[in-house]
C-alpha cells in the first residue's frame, strides 16, 4: 500500500471514532498519531500521558511542550506500576503488567470524560520483536490505528518530516524499566541512576543511548555510528567518573552498540 493510501486510511479510521484519547509518550509514533488525530477530529482528540518513575522527565517535558504548541488538551495521570509485584520483580512479562496497569488507569479517567476510544502508537514493525505489552493492548481493547492502517516506522518518519514534526528523526525510546535484565528487581533508586546516566550521555551529544543496569555495572549502548566518539581517553574518564558518582562501580561499553530489544537476547539463549 502506498504511503498516501495509508494516511488516507488512517484518517478514515479516526473520523469514524469522533472522540478519542491518544496515549502520548512524545515518541515518533504517538506524536504522529496524535497530530493526525487532532487534524482530523480537532478538540475531539486529546492526549493522555502516564507520568511515572520509568518515564524520564526530559520526555515528559517534551509531551507538555508539544501539546501546548499545537493547542491539544493534555491529560496527565500518575502511574504507580512499581507497586505491582510482577513489575517490581521484573518478570519476563513485566511489560504486560505495566501496560495493563497504565491503560486501565487511563480508561478510568476517560470514562469520566465520556471518551470511549483509547489509542496507542504501535505500528506493523512492532510485531517483529518480543513485546508482551501488545497482549495488554488486545485484552483491554486499546486501538492501534497505525497498525490498522498498515504503517511501518519508515512511513511514519517520512510523513512526520513532511509535517515538520520535531520527532521525525527522534531516536527510538523505551521506558527505563527495559534497562534491567529480567529477574533483577526494579526500584525507584535504580531507575533514577539510569535516568541520570542517560541524561548525561544525551547532554554530551549522543543521540541514541541506553544505559543497561547490571548491578554494580553500567553497560553503555550507543548507536553503532556513534561508537568511535566514545573511544577518547578524556571522554571515557569523564563518563566513568560521572557514573561512579551516580552509583555505578564499573562502566562498560557494549561493543555492538545499540540494538532494539538487546535484553531479550537472554530469552533467546535460555530457549536454546
Amino acid at each position: 500500500m502506498e504511503i498516501r493510501e495509508k494516511l488516507n486510511r488512517l484518517k478514515e479510521i479516526l473520523k469514524d471514532m469522533e472522540k478519542v484519547a491518544v496515549a502520548f509518550s512524545g515518541g515518533v509514533d504517538s506524536t504522529f498519531l496524535l497530530k493526525v488525530a487532532h487534524d482530523v477530529l480537532g478538540d475531539g482528540a486529546v492526549a493522555i500521558t502516564a507520568r511515572s518513575l520509568s518515564f524520564p522527565e526530559r520526555e515528559y517535558r517534551e509531551t507538555v511542550e508539544f501539546t501546548k504548541k499545537h493547542g491539544i488538551k493534555h491529560i496527565v495521570i500518575d502511574s504507580k506500576e512499581l507497586e505491582k509485584e510482577e513489575v517490581y520483580n521484573n518478570s519476563v512479562d513485566r511489560c504486560y503488567y505495566c501496560k495493563y496497569e497504565t491503560f486501565s488507569k487511563m480508561f478510568e479517567v476517560l470514562k469520566l470524560k465520556n471518551i470511549k476510544y483509547l489509542l496507542e502508537g504501535s505500528n506493523v514493525d512492532d510485531l517483529s520483536d518480543y513485546r508482551p505489552g501488545l497482549r495488554a493492548i488486545e485484552e483491554l481493547k486499546v486501538l492501534s490505528p497505525l497498525k490498522m492502517a498498515g504503517f511501518k516506522k519508515d512511513d511514519i518518519r517520512e510523513l512526520s518530516r513532511e509535517m515538520n514534526l520535531p520527532t521525525w528523526d527522534k531516536p527510538s525510546f523505551a521506558c527505563l524499566s527495559s534497562r534491567f535484565p529480567y529477574g533483577h528487581k526494579i526500584t525507584a533508586e535504580k531507575l533514577k541512576m539510569v535516568e541520570e546516566a542517560e541524561e548525561y550521555l544525551l547532554d554530551l551529544g549522543f543521540r541514541q543511548v541506553r544505559v543497561r543496569h547490571h548491578g554494580d555495572i553500567a553497560r553503555i549502548e550507543v548507536a553503532p555510528n556513534e561508537r568511535l566518539k566514545l573511544l577518547n581517553e578524556k571522554l571515557m574518564d569523564d563518563i566513568s567518573d560521572k557514573f561512579s558518582k551516580i552509583g555505578f562501580i564499573y562502566t562498560a561499553l557494549d561493543l555492538k552498540g545499540y540494538r532494539t530489544g538487546s535484553m531479550n537476547q537472554t530469552l533467546d539463549l535460555k530457549s536454546k
